[in-house]
C-alpha cells in the first residue's frame, strides 16, 4: 500500500514515515520545508527514511497548485504539515496559520474528492481551549484560546463537510502535548534541555503549575496508523489521542533536572496570550475504536528525549547541530 505523509520532514512525521516505511508500506513525502525552524534538522529528520528505496520526498507547498496525482496514487493520506505553535500565531503571523492550516487542508481535501483516498487530520487539544473539571471528551464544546487553535479546529470543519458532502473517508485525531525524539526547537522540553546543558535560565511563563497531558511521539504514532488502516467505523470520527501522564510544568522540570543531572534554573514571567491552564484527554472513545492504550511513562520519554538531545550536540560546539 502506499501512503501519502504531508509534513514529513516535521516531528511527528518523520517517525509516522519511519513507521509506515518498517511495516512494508511505499511512502509518498511531501514537506514545503516552511521556516517555523531549521531546515537542517527537518532534514536529518528525513535521514533514516531517505535510505529505503519505497521512500520518495516531494518538495509540496500544499496550499498552492495541483494536488491531485499526489493524492490519487494514495491510498491513505496522513495530512501532518500544518504551522504549529499557539504563541506565534498572534499578530502578522496568522497569515501563516491561515495558509498552511486552513488553505493547505482544504486543497488537500479538494484532491482527495472521488480518489477513495483515507485521509487522517491531525488535529490538537488547542481546539478546546480552557477546558473544565476532568478530561475532555469529543463531545465537549470547542471553544480554541489562541489564533492556532481556531485554525486547526477549521481544518477539523473541513474534512467534516468534505466527509458529509463528498464522501471524503476522513479521520479526525486530536494530539494532546506530544514529545520525544526530534521534537521543535521552540517546544518546552527541547528548549529545557538546551538551556539546562548550557546552564541557561529557563523562562518560564506563569507559576509552573499549569498541566499538559503529554504524550509520547510513538504513542501518536501507533494511533495515527490504526486510524488509517482499520476499518470504515472510524471515518467521520473523531478521536482524543492523549497520554495519561499529565504533569506540571514544575513536575517535568524537576524530572529534566534528574534526567540530565544538572539543576534547572527557572525565571517566571507573566502568562503569555492563549496558554490554558491545563489540558486533559478523555481517550475512552480511542481505547474502544482504535484499540489505543499509551505505553510510554513520561519519565521513560523524557529520558529518550535527553538521550536524543545529547546524540543531537555537536562534537565541535556542544550545541544542537
Amino acid at each position: 500500500m502506499q501512503a501519502l505523509v504531508t509534513g514529513c520532514a516535521g516531528f511527528i512525521g518523520s517517525h509516522l514515515t519511519e513507521a509506515l516505511l518498517g511495516d512494508g508500506h511505499a511512502v509518498l513525502g511531501i514537506d514545503c520545508f516552511n521556516n517555523n525552524y531549521g531546515r537542517a534538522q527537518k532534514l536529518r529528520n528525513l535521514a533514516h527514511a531517505q535510505e529505503w528505496e519505497s521512500f520518495e520526498f516531494v518538495p509540496v507547498d500544499l496550499s498552492g497548485g495541483d494536488l491531485y496525482e499526489l493524492v490519487a496514487d494514495s491510498e491513505v493520506v496522513f495530512h501532518l504539515a500544518a504551522e504549529p505553535g499557539v504563541r506565534p500565531s498572534w499578530g502578522p503571523r496568522f497569515e501563516k496559520y491561515l495558509q498552511n492550516n486552513v488553505l493547505a487542508t482544504q486543497h488537500l481535501l479538494e484532491a482527495a474528492k472521488g480518489t477513495g483516498s483515507r485521509v487522517v487530520y491531525a488535529s490538537s487539544s488547542s481546539i478546546y481551549g480552557e477546558q473544565g473539571e476532568g478530561p475532555a471528551p469529543e463531545t465537549a464544546l470547542p471553544a480554541p484560546y489562541s489564533p492556532y487553535g481556531v485554525t486547526k479546529l477549521s481544518g477539523e470543519h473541513l474534512c467534516r463537510l468534505y466527509n458529509a458532502n463528498h464522501g471524503v473517508p476522513a479521520v479526525i485525531l486530536r494530539y494532546f502535548s506530544v514529545y520525544g525524539p526530534r521534537q521543535r526547537p521552540d517546544m518546552a522540553f527541547h528548549a529545557f534541555c538546551r538551556r539546562i546543558f548550557a546552564d541557561e535560565p529557563i523562562t518560564v511563563f506563569g507559576d509552573g503549575e499549569q498541566a499538559r497531558d503529554f504524550t509520547f511521539v510513538h504513542d501518536v504514532v501507533r494511533a495515527t496508523l490504526t486510524a488509517g488502516f482499520s476499518g470504515a467505523h472510524v471515518v467521520g470520527e473523531t478521536y482524543n489521542i492523549g497520554g495519561g501522564s499529565q504533569a506540571t510544568v514544575n513536575q517535568t522540570l524537576e524530572l529534566l533536572s534528574e534526567l540530565c543531572g544538572r539543576r534547572a534554573r527557572v525565571h517566571n514571567e507573566p502568562r503569555q496570550d492563549g496558554d490554558v491552564r491545563t489540558t486533559s484527554a478523555d481517550i475512552s472513545r480511542a481505547e474502544e475504536a482504535l484499540a489505543f492504550a499509551p505505553r510510554t511513562a513520561l519519565g521513560d520519554g523524557l529520558r529518550a528525549e535527553v538521550e536524543w538531545f545529547l546524540e543531537s550536540l555537536s562534537p565541535a560546539t556542544g550545541a544542537p547541530s
